[in-house]
């Protein structure tokens, strides 16, 4: 292995540790406490060695959301996947969804909430978030209905889903009816 290959081996450890420190530093106290300042006393390496890999915060949440869309979009399909016919694959697509927002809190805002500098529904959107939307898009076009858009139908199931997600964490909707709710989704959007 060459001195440059190792060298990019080790850049690309650093910011994968950058990046789960971050996380983990995000799901214990919220974003707030994630700073260049806390991340470097964690990974022990310098501001500066933080700065070579990102630019600010900004940048490690934008990097974070993009892992995020990436994990969200592999566990919408392996549900979806694993079930049979439509209303299967949409309750279990809508089911993986939320269940990820919830085990991923921080993750999700994110993707969602925070402001990482990243376009979506533009020519720019990076492939990652593309691929979250088209890992909705792949259930959910059998069932928008004749005349609907299938772009459009996955973009007001998706925001109904988020809706769920944000409402529910926030204790604004009692957590036992979260079956009930998909359930009520899926019977009244879904054209099964």
């Amino acid at each position: 292995m060459s001195v440059q290959e190792r060298k990019e081996r080790e850049r690309a450890n650093r910011e994968r540790l950058i990046l789960a420190t971050a996380r983990e530093l995000a799901e214990q106290q919220g974003w707030d406490a994630v700073t260049t300042r806390q991340l470097a006393e964690r990974i022990e390496y310098s501001q500066p060695v933080l700065y070579s890999h990102f630019r600010g915060k900004r940048e490690i949440i934008g990097a974070v959301a993009l892992e995020g869309a990436a994990e969200m979009a592999a566990a919408v399909r392996a549900a979806a996947s694993a079930a049979a016919g439509p209303r299967a694959r949409v309750t279990a697509l809508a089911r993986a969804y939320l269940d990820f927002a919830a085990r991923n809190p921080a993750v999700y805002d994110a993707m969602f909430q925070l402001d990482g500098g990243l376009a979506f529904a533009k020519e720019d959107t990076p492939e990652p978030l593309k691929d979250g939307f088209a890992a909705l898009l792949e259930s959910l076009a059998e069932v928008a209905g004749d005349g609907v858009h299938p772009g459009l139908f996955t973009e007001v199931f998706w925001a109904a889903l988020h809706g769920l997600a944000t409402l529910t964490r926030a204790g604004r909707l009692p957590p036992e009816d979260t079956e009930r709710r998909t359930e009520l989704l899926v019977d009244r959007l879904a054209i099964l």
